[in-house]
């Protein structure tokens, strides 16, 4: 299921306020092999061990928000950080 381009660009990051974009395939498949590692924690702290189908990125790529059954959760602690990462795909 994919966002609504028009609410898409109504989204914006809670805690930046930065423009939210559709976290890619790529992108994706690398947080699923990160999160299978064990190696995932979201902003608060706590182990993400879910996969992620979708997900939305803040333009500057530091921050990943899920989307569950096409409802992006915009709570700033389930935030998972992108500089935890090495390599993290552009």
């Amino acid at each position: 299921m994919s966002l609504d381009p028009r609410f898409l660009s109504i989204l914006c990051c809670p805690v930046s306020k930065r423009q939210l974009l559709l976290l890619g395939a790529a992108r994706i498949k690398f947080l699923n092999q990160q999160i299978s590692a064990g190696t995932v924690q979201r902003v608060d702290g706590t182990a993400v061990s879910e996969a992620v189908r979708e997900g939305l990125i803040t333009d500057d790529g530091k921050v990943i928000y899920r989307i569950d059954d096409g409802i992006p959760v915009l709570l700033a602690e389930q935030a998972i950080g992108t500089t935890q990462f090495q390599d993290f795909p552009a």
